[in-house]
């Protein structure tokens, strides 16, 4: 009988690949179970942070955590509508 990996080696395998996290750390800002606002401003602060770094002429792996949240608690129809929105002007949030 083939051996079933146990669910530790699973996580930790998951974790390798990830980053050492499986979704978005605890942000006192937003303390209810609704996460929208997290989500929302993960994007918007990710977006400000590569604006930033590249007019500053800096790495913008600096901003790679803001990426990683955002992408843990949004939902990818929300972001790709953003990103559309980004693209063509109309996105109603200040970056």
């Amino acid at each position: 009988m083939p051996r079933v990996p146990a669910l530790s080696e699973d996580i930790s395998k998951l974790k390798k690949k990830q980053g050492n996290y499986l979704t978005a750390p605890f942000d006192p800002r937003f303390p209810n179970t609704n996460q929208t606002r997290n989500c929302y401003q993960n994007y918007l602060d990710y977006y400000r942070c590569v604006k930033t770094m590249k007019a500053k002429g800096k790495d913008i792996k600096m901003c790679e955590w803001y990426r990683r949240v955002y992408k843990s608690l949004c939902p990818i129809s929300w972001v790709n509508r953003w990103d559309e929105q980004r693209e063509h002007g109309n996105f109603a949030g200040k970056i």
